[in-house]
């Protein structure tokens, strides 16, 4: 599986290209901003661009989908829990698709937003904003911070330490990394334990 990075000023977003082979098939995940620059990357790589993930509906994840669709028409995969002005397939938790010969397990991880979609392909986490190294996703209030993180816990946590995170903003990172120095999760961990230590107690 080859996976290229597209940065993108505009949004400080990552723009993410995957592929089988050079000549196959692709995957586009997040289109926060199509440039020269990325639609080189495709055409260079002579892919032929069918398929657009979307982890949510965020306008720094989403703004060039209209480009795409005139010079692609790829189709669009995104969450049942949101409405395009683009024809979309929607998705849902625990969903696995066959797509440019990768299969793509998709994890519904809310909390930053109620749409939020990871993607797990092969060995890599593709998490938009819902983590990033050092960090999770911003939040509209207590409630949803509280989602959001027993998401990550429950949801993306369990899966093997080594697998590579390629989020929506900042660089990639592995899980491991997270566990050892993301914060808010770190917080997280030592309260589930001071809580199984009363149960353990009562």
């Amino acid at each position: 599986m080859r996976i290229y990075q597209h940065f993108s000023v505009v949004g400080f977003c990552n723009t993410y290209l995957i592929g089988s082979e050079k000549g196959s098939e692709a995957i586009l995940i997040d289109p926060g901003h199509v440039d020269t620059e990325l639609i080189h990357l495709i055409e260079s790589n002579e892919f032929k661009l069918k398929h657009v993930l979307l982890t949510h509906r965020h306008q720094a994840h989403t703004a060039g989908l209209g480009t795409l669709m005139k010079i692609y028409n790829p189709t669009i995969y995104a969450s049942a829990f949101s409405s395009y002005e683009y024809p979309v397939k929607p998705i849902s938790d625990h969903q696995v698709l066959t797509l440019s010969e990768l299969e793509v397990e998709v994890i519904h991880v809310p909390g930053h937003s109620l749409d939020s979609m990871v993607y797990k392909i092969d060995h890599a986490l593709f998490t938009g904003d819902t983590l990033m190294c050092g960090r999770v996703g911003s939040t509209e209030g207590y409630r949803e911070q509280a989602l959001l993180l027993k998401s990550i816990w429950t949801r993306l946590m369990s899966l093997d330490e080594n697998i590579l995170l390629f989020p929506g903003h900042g660089t990639a990172s592995k899980l491991r990394i997270e566990r050892m120095f993301n914060h808010p999760l770190l917080e997280l961990g030592a309260i589930s334990s001071e809580r199984q230590n009363w149960r353990d107690e009562e």
